[in-house]
């Protein structure tokens, strides 16, 4: 089965590269524009099995919205997409699933990452 993860990103440039990058990868892919909106997609009965949030949103934040997650589905799956390289993860959220992606990445780079988390090769038709 197709593994489903969830892009909560603000910035609209930086969702569509990365869903195009990770459905070329043979991923279902489902996005949200901030963080209400990816809270709803995780209260759905949709599948998602890795959440891929940015920290800093408006609103609900990335972590905000990873910790809601982890309550309402504990194995999935976390990145925390970040610019600032002394964020430190919170409390909540101090697991070894959780993985950081420091900004400015490349698209290799998340493409590789969330092939070691999902333990998939990527689709490289």
């Amino acid at each position: 089965m197709t593994p489903t993860i969830l892009i909560a990103e603000d910035e609209a440039l930086l969702r569509l590269v990365a869903v195009e990058t990770l459905q070329e990868s043979g991923y279902r892919i489902l996005e949200a524009g901030n963080g209400e909106a990816g809270l709803a997609l995780l209260k759905s009965d949709a599948k998602i099995d890795l959440l891929i949030t940015d920290v800093k949103m408006p609103g609900l934040t990335g972590y905000q919205l990873a910790e809601a997650g982890l309550k309402l589905r504990p194995e999935m799956k976390i990145v925390l997409m970040t610019g600032y390289a002394s964020e430190a993860i919170p409390e909540a959220l101090g697991r070894a699933s959780i993985k950081i992606l420091y900004k400015p990445f490349n698209f290799d780079e998340l493409s590789s990452l969330v092939e070691k988390i999902m333990d998939r090769p990527l689709d490289r038709a």
